[in-house]
C-alpha cells in the first residue's frame, strides 16, 4: 500500500469510527480554526453560488458544513467504490485531497492535486480524439471549451460539433465566437431527462452559474440527447450547473449504444462525486473512470470526471 492509498483509508477509518454528530462537530471545529479571511472568502462565496447550502457565522447557520459531514458519513462506501474504480493515482490523489479538504479544511492536498499541463477536460493523455468526433457540449456558454478543444487537438478532429446553451446573451456570443468553425450546429435547449419546459434561474454573478427550475419568468425548453440527436456520439462534456445526473439518465441509449467519451462537471452538490460515475457503470460497465481538477485550493470546484 503506498502514501497515496495509506492517506485515503486512514482518512475513511477515521471517519468510519465517528458519528455524524461528530464528522459535523470536527468540520466544525476545522472551520473555526481556519483565518478569518478564508471563512469570509468561503461564506461570500456559498452566498453567491447555493449549489452546496448555506454558510453564515453571523446567523449561525452552517448547513453547508452539515451537508459535507452528511455526505462524508452516509455515503463512504460510495466514496470507496469510487477510489477502486479510479484507474490512476493521480484521481486517487485527488479524491483523497477533496474528502480531506471536506472533513480537515486541508488546503495543501487540494493545492497539490490541480491539473498544470492540460486545458480544462482535455487530458491528452487519456482523451484519445480523431476526425471523426461527434461532440455534445452541455452547457456550451460562450464556446471557450470548444476553443480549447481544437487548441488542444486540432480544427480538422471533428466531424460534426452540437452546441446547446440556454441563456440569449451567451447563446448569441457563443454562434459569434464558433462562427469560422464548419459544421458546428447551436442549441438553445436545456437538456435533462424528459421533455419538458422548465424556467432558467438567471444567476446573479455570471450567465455560466444560470440554473433550470420549474418555476421562473424565462422559459426555455428542455429535450434529451436520445430523442435530440440520433447519430453515433462520441463525446460528451456536462456543465450544467446541478442538471448533470438528469442529463445522463436523458442519454441513456447513447451510453449504452456508442459508449461516448464522457467529460462530467461532478461539484455542484455533495453527491455527483460519486453518484455519477456509479449511474454510467449502472448504463455500461465497460468504462474506466478518471478525476482531474481545475479549481482552487480553499474549497473543490472545477472537478471533472473523465470516463473512457
Amino acid at each position: 500500500m503506498n502514501n497515496i492509498d495509506k492517506n485515503f483509508f486512514n482518512l475513511i477509518d477515521t471517519i468510519k469510527n465517528q458519528s455524524l454528530e461528530e464528522v459535523y462537530n470536527h468540520i466544525k471545529d476545522c472551520f473555526d480554526k481556519i483565518h478569518p479571511s478564508i471563512q469570509t472568502s468561503l461564506q461570500d462565496y456559498f452566498k453567491k453560488f447555493d449549489y452546496w447550502g448555506k454558510l453564515s457565522i453571523a446567523e449561525n447557520n452552517y448547513e453547508e458544513l452539515y451537508n459535507r459531514a452528511e455526505s462524508l458519513k452516509n455515503h463512504i462506501e460510495d466514496y470507496i467504490s469510487l477510489y477502486d474504480k479510479l484507474e490512476d493515482y493521480r484521481s486517487k490523489k485527488l479524491l483523497f485531497a477533496i474528502l480531506n479538504n471536506w472533513y480537515n479544511f486541508d488546503f495543501e492536498s487540494l493545492k497539490t492535486s490541480g491539473e498544470t499541463n492540460y486545458l480544462h477536460y482535455f487530458d491528452a493523455d487519456i482523451v484519445k480524439c480523431s476526425q471523426d468526433e461527434v461532440i455534445v457540449d452541455l452547457g456550451a456558454y460562450i464556446g471557450d471549451t470548444i476553443i480549447d478543444y481544437l487548441n488542444t487537438y486540432g480544427v480538422d478532429q471533428y466531424k460534426q460539433i452540437y452546441c446547446y446553451e440556454i441563456t440569449d446573451e451567451s447563446f448569441e456570443y457563443l454562434k459569434s465566437n464558433l462562427a469560422n468553425y464548419p459544421n458546428i450546429k447551436f442549441i438553445k435547449k436545456a437538456v435533462g431527462d424528459k421533455i419538458s419546459n422548465l424556467y432558467i434561474n438567471k444567476s446573479s454573478v455570471d450567465n455560466s452559474a444560470n440554473t433550470i427550475s420549474d418555476k421562473g419568468e424565462i422559459t426555455i425548453p428542455v429535450t434529451t440527447l436520445d430523442e435530440d440527436i440520433k447519430d453515433k456520439i462520441t463525446m460528451i462534456k456536462m456543465d450544467i450547473e446541478g442538471s448533470e445526473q438528469k442529463a445522463l439518465n436523458g442519454c441513456k441509449q447513447h451510453i449504452m449504444n456508442d459508449h461516448p467519451k464522457l467529460l462530467i462537471s461532478v461539484y455542484h452538490n455533495h453527491e455527483d462525486l460519486w453518484k455519477i460515475p456509479q449511474m454510467i457503470n449502472e448504463m455500461s460497465n465497460d468504462y474506466q473512470f478518471y478525476l482531474r481538477y481545475y479549481g482552487n485550493n480553499i474549497f473543490p470546484t472545477e472537478i471533472v470526471l473523465i470516463a473512457i
